[in-house]
């Protein structure tokens, strides 16, 4: 299995986060890759590679599933703000104003001159730092996510995009989550444009991927399914109830998997078999993983109790699929395992698919 690793991720390394009604360190940070990397590098599943992808491609990769609006905002987004005030070179950029998604609230159709009103136009949330190399970190993770798309094309049977910022709540016009481009839509994208007649996004993340069913919720070329936290309770809450299925061509498209918190390895496996039981019953010829870690135990933002031994399972787990697979790496924030459970998955799977 090749993996795919952003060298510039480390220009996104927010100061602070709002959470929950205070400002505290972020809890994505660099570590988290450089973790995953080294955990390779000791027990090597295949080569390493930063990705080779030409600039035209890539952009037209990112415009497949991002708004042409959005785009120009998140590339010029630094400069905006340090022009409003050279004192911003040194904070990152938050948002603090948000228009309400209501019939007769604020109109999102026109776009502000004022820069706060549009980062908050294109937020959900004010826990999403954008700093000086936001931009050439995320456009480094959607290059992996293509170039591990592009690889599986090629005959691969798998292959890993190690990304950050991450990608999965990342929409077509909004970011927030940590993510900015949507690394897992951009490689299922990339595989549909390749000729796969239908792709299976499967989500393991703890949080539930708002972006991606987002992108692909009135498709029906791209299977969405998720096991999550019930939003009920945990982030991101307003999207990843069961009863969203999809709309007009994607209805049926779409399936949600919420669980409560505290929710433990068996049930939780119980539940991936479900997932994959749909992604069969969709007819997918490739799968897309947004592999998030943040349900191993130890997580400090989430609630669910796998422990670091259960990843191998989950891995086997999603090879038993019998479909070329794109892992895109999303959450996890128990910095000093993440390596371990990461490369644990990975190992599950390539062992059992092989």
């Amino acid at each position: 299995m090749k993996t795919f690793h952003n060298p510039h991720h480390a220009a996104h390394a927010g100061q602070q986060e709002m959470f929950r009604g205070r400002m505290v360190p972020c809890h994505e940070v660099p570590a988290r890759l450089d973790f995953v990397l080294a955990e390779l590098q000791r027990r090597p599943l295949g080569a390493l590679h930063t990705p080779e992808v030409g600039d035209a491609a890539l952009d037209a990769a990112i415009g497949r599933v991002h708004s042409a609006r959005y785009v120009d905002f998140l590339r010029g987004a630094w400069a905006e703000w340090v022009a409003m005030d050279p004192a911003n070179a040194q904070r990152d950029a938050l948002p603090s104003v948000w228009p309400l998604p209501n019939r007769h609230g604020f109109r999102n159709d026109v776009l502000p001159f004022n820069f706060a009103a549009r980062l908050g136009l294109f937020s959900f949330d004010s826990g999403s730092p954008l700093t000086a190399g936001t931009w050439t970190a995320a456009r480094g993770g959607a290059a992996c996510a293509l170039a591990a798309a592009q690889d599986v094309v090629a005959g691969a049977r798998s292959a890993f995009a190690l990304s950050r910022p991450p990608g999965h709540h990342a929409g077509p016009d909004f970011l927030g989550g940590y993510c900015f481009l949507n690394n897992a839509a951009i490689a299922a994208q990339a595989l549909r444009d390749a000729g796969h007649a239908k792709v299976a996004v499967l989500d393991v993340d703890y949080h539930h991927g708002n972006g991606t069913q987002t992108i692909f919720y009135e498709r029906a070329d791209v299977f969405t399914v998720s096991i999550h936290g019930d939003p009920s309770t945990e982030y991101p809450f307003f999207l990843g109830h069961a009863d969203e299925r999809g709309a007009d061509a994607g209805e049926g498209f779409n399936l949600n998997l919420p669980l409560p918190r505290g929710t433990g390895f068996d049930t939780w496996r119980a539940t991936l078999a479900t997932a994959l039981q749909a992604v069969s019953d969709a007819g997918a010829t490739a799968l897309v993983v947004p592999m998030g870690l943040d349900t191993f135990e130890g997580d400090p933002i989430s609630g669910f109790t796998l422990k670091s031994a259960d990843y191998f399972a989950v891995g086997e787990a999603l090879a038993g699929a019998g479909l070329p697979t794109v892992f895109t790496f999303e959450g996890g924030y128990a910095v000093d395992a993440v390596g371990t459970n990461a490369v644990n998955l990975l190992e599950g799977f390539q062992q059992a698919a092989a």
